[in-house]
């Protein structure tokens, strides 16, 4: 797996401070700037890892069987906790408003 960049503590901690001097951030309370920290080292080593391991294996045809849906397994376990990094932040929860216009209406009765 690549280098993960937001694991170095100098880098999370002047970004921390960065979003703690940010209006826009600011004003979504005070854990926000925590959260979001937190949120981009999260999400970068889930990323990583379904871009630099968990994809390539799915390449290869000679998975297949149990091995290939224990993969699968792994994968989606992954995308929930990508999901839960950008439900969690108040910052990211502004992209949901998406979900609506995502989903198919209701059947009339």
């Amino acid at each position: 797996m690549s280098e993960l960049l937001w694991q170095k503590r100098e880098l999370i901690d002047n970004l921390r401070e960065r979003l703690k001097n940010c209006p826009m951030i600011v004003k979504l309370g005070p854990e926000e700037a925590d959260t979001l920290v937190h949120a981009f080292s999260d999400l970068e080593e889930s990323l990583r890892l379904l871009l630099d391991e968990q994809l390539p294996k799915l390449a290869d045809p000679a998975l297949q069987g149990e091995q290939l849906e224990d993969l699968l397994l792994d994968i989606r376990e992954e995308f929930r906790h990508v999901l839960y990094h950008i439900h969690d932040p108040v910052f990211f929860r502004a992209m949901e408003q998406t979900y609506d216009r995502l989903t198919l209406a209701a059947p009339p009765k």
